[in-house]
C-alpha cells in the first residue's frame, strides 16, 4: 500500500514539521472538537455527581475542583517548558492516550483515594490537550484565519456535547455514574486514532537537564512578559470571566437540578437543550464576528449572563430549568470569541511562547469561582446562592470590556 502524500519540511509559528499528511490544515484539528466535545460532554454530566458520592457536601465538591484545578494552572504554566523538551506532536499523542487509559481505569467501582489519583493524571493530560489544540490549529491556520477556526472548532465541540449528556445518564441509570467514563475513554481513543491519521512527524527536541531554580525563575519572567503586552491583562481578564461562568454550570447545575427534586432524564435533556444555541449561532457568530468585531457579543453575552444568574438565585422548578438552557445563548455569544483578544493580539511567533502562561485563565476560574461559590452555601445555606457568583463575575467582565485600555 503506498504512502500517504506528505507535505515535506513545513515550517509554521517556530515549529518545523518534517512532514504532514497533504490534507491536512486548521480545519483538520478543528474537527478534533467532535472528539472532545463528546467525551467531556459525558464526563462532565456526571463528574460533580461522581465527587458528590465521595465526599457527600456539596460545598466540599466546591473546594476538591478548586484543588484540582489549582493543579492543572501549574500544569498550564510549565507547558512552555514541556514543549521545550518535547515536539508538540509527540505530546499530544501521548496526552490523548493517557486520557483514553485513565478514563477507563475510573469507570470501574475503585476505591475513592485510586479514582482521585487518575483524576489528578488526567488533569495533566486534558491541560496538554487544551493547550495544544489551538496551537496547532494557529500554525496551519493560513488564510482561513482564526476566528473561523475557532467557529468550527466549537461547532464540532458542541455537536459531540449535544449527544453526551442523555448517553451519560442512560449509562449511569444502569450501570453508575462512574460507568460513564468508560464512554469517554472510548471516544479519547478514537480522537487519538484520528490524529494518528494526520501523519505528522516533527522532529526530537534534544532532552536538556532541568534545573528548578532556573525553571520557575523562567516562568515567573515569562509571566510578568506576557502581562507586559499590550492588551494581554485584558484578554486575561475576559478569559477568566468566561471559563468562571462556564465553571460554576459544569460543576453546579446537576447538583441543583438533582437537589430540586428532578430526576437524572430531566437533568439529561437540561444539559442537551443547553447545547442547542451553541449548535444554532456557531457558524453564524463566525461571520458576526468578522463584520460586528468581537466587543458587542462579549458584552451581550456577559450581560445577559448576569442578569439571568441573578434570577437563578431566586427561582425554582420548572422556571429554574429554563433559565439554566437560556443562559446557555449568552455562553454561546461568547464562545467563538472569547480567546481572541489573545491571538489577534499576540504575534504569531510568541504564541507558542504565552499560550501557557494565557491558558491558566482556564484553569483558575476552577480555583477561584468554585471557593467562591462553597462560600456563599456556607453562608447562606443553600446551593442555589452559587448563582451570585456567576452574576458578579458578568458584571465585572462587562466593566473589564468598557473600561479604557
Amino acid at each position: 500500500m503506498p504512502a500517504p502524500p506528505r507535505r515535506q519540511g513545513v515550517f509554521m509559528a517556530r515549529d518545523s514539521y518534517i512532514s504532514v499528511k497533504k490534507s491536512v490544515s486548521g480545519f483538520s484539528f478543528a474537527n478534533l472538537g467532535l472528539f472532545t466535545g463528546f467525551a467531556d460532554g459525558i464526563y462532565n454530566a456526571v463528574y460533580s455527581l461522581v465527587i458528590l458520592e465521595i465526599f457527600k457536601n456539596s460545598a466540599v465538591v466546591g473546594l476538591y475542583v478548586a484543588l484540582y484545578s489549582a493543579f492543572c494552572m501549574v500544569v498550564g504554566l510549565f507547558a512552555n517548558e514541556l514543549l521545550r523538551q518535547f515536539s508538540k506532536a509527540r505530546v499530544f499523542y501521548f496526552s490523548m492516550l493517557a486520557l483514553a487509559v485513565c478514563y477507563a481505569m475510573m469507570s470501574f467501582s475503585i476505591l475513592p483515594r485510586t479514582f482521585i489519583a487518575l483524576d489528578f493524571a488526567t488533569g495533566v493530560a486534558i491541560t496538554m490537550v487544551g493547550v495544544l489544540i489551538p496551537l496547532f490549529m494557529s500554525d496551519f491556520a493560513g488564510r482561513a484565519g482564526m476566528a473561523r477556526l475557532n467557529a468550527r472548532y466549537h461547532l464540532w465541540l458542541n455537536i459531540g456535547a449535544l449527544f453526551a449528556p442523555m448517553i451519560a445518564v442512560a449509562i449511569a441509570n444502569v450501570f453508575g455514574n462512574r460507568a460513564a467514563f468508560f464512554a469517554s475513554a472510548v471516544i479519547y481513543l478514537a480522537g487519538w486514532m484520528f490524529f494518528k491519521y494526520f501523519h505528522i512527524v516533527q522532529p526530537d527536541k534534544r532532552a536538556r537537564a532541568v534545573d528548578p531554580r532556573r525553571t520557575f525563575r523562567a516562568l515567573w519572567r515569562n509571566a510578568a512578559a506576557f502581562f507586559g503586552r499590550p492588551g494581554m491583562a485584558r484578554a486575561y481578564a475576559v478569559n477568566f470571566g468566561y471559563y468562571s461562568l462556564r465553571a460554576m454550570r459544569y460543576l453546579y447545575v446537576p447538583i441543583v437540578v438533582i437537589e430540586n427534586g428532578f430526576t437524572k432524564d430531566a437533568l439529561g435533556w437540561v444539559l442537551t437543550l443547553g447545547i442547542v444555541p451553541y449548535l444554532m449561532l456557531s457558524e453564524v457568530m463566525g461571520r458576526a464576528v468578522r463584520r460586528h468585531g468581537k466587543k458587542i457579543w462579549l458584552v451581550l453575552g456577559f450581560g445577559s449572563f448576569a442578569a439571568l444568574a441573578a434570577g437563578a438565585t431566586v427561582l425554582t422548578g420548572y422556571p429554574l430549568l429554563a433559565v439554566f438552557v437560556l443562559w446557555q445563548i449568552s455562553g454561546a455569544l461568547m464562545e467563538p470569541v472569547h480567546d481572541l483578544l489573545f491571538f489577534d493580539g499576540m504575534k504569531k511567533t510568541e504564541q507558542a511562547r504565552f499560550y501557557g502562561v494565557f491558558r491558566t485563565s482556564v484553569n483558575l476560574p476552577n480555583v477561584v469561582a468554585p471557593v467562591l461559590g462553597a462560600a456563599c452555601i456556607a453562608l447562606f445555606g443553600a446551593t442555589s446562592a452559587v448563582w451570585i457568583v456567576s452574576a458578579v463575575v458578568g458584571v465585572g467582565s462587562v466593566l473589564v470590556l468598557l473600561g479604557r485600555r
